[in-house]
């Protein structure tokens, strides 16, 4: 991720905000993986099973590891991504990895892990309120 020049992740950040705009520009473009990652933290299986399948097995685990799964966490760390899992304790609200996004000048990961934060927050109220509920 930190080899993506900041107005994709920026593009990354509004997708992750339910802008399908930037989304749909971002799979057009040349960065199909980041876009199935947004739908993949949206809790989309197939873009799941597409990042899996074209090589990007650290996205799969990262979308995981946002939604709690300690294995995927584990996972990241044992495979030496230690950089998403980082990035995946951060979006959990991990105060020690977003200190060391401080740290180490990323203030962009910290806002992109905010995001993430926010959009679980809102899926989870969601979840919630059976009024919002699909059947």
């Amino acid at each position: 991720m930190i080899h993506y020049p900041a107005k994709i992740l920026i593009a990354f950040g509004e997708a992750v905000d339910e802008n399908k705009k930037f989304m749909y520009w971002l799979m057009n473009n040349g960065y199909p993986e980041l876009a199935a990652l947004v739908n993949g933290i949206h809790t989309n299986d197939e873009a799941f099973e597409w990042l899996m399948k074209n090589k990007y097995p650290h996205f799969g685990a990262f979308i995981k590891a946002v939604w709690d799964d300690k294995k995927a966490l584990g996972w990241l760390k044992k495979n030496k991504f230690e950089f998403m899992a980082k990035f995946a304790e951060a979006s959990n609200g991990k105060e020690d990895a977003l200190k060391w996004f401080q740290e180490n000048d990323l203030a962009v990961f910290i806002i992109l892990s905010k995001k993430i934060q926010a959009y679980k927050k809102r899926k989870e109220d969601d979840l919630s309120d059976y009024h919002k509920i699909q059947f």
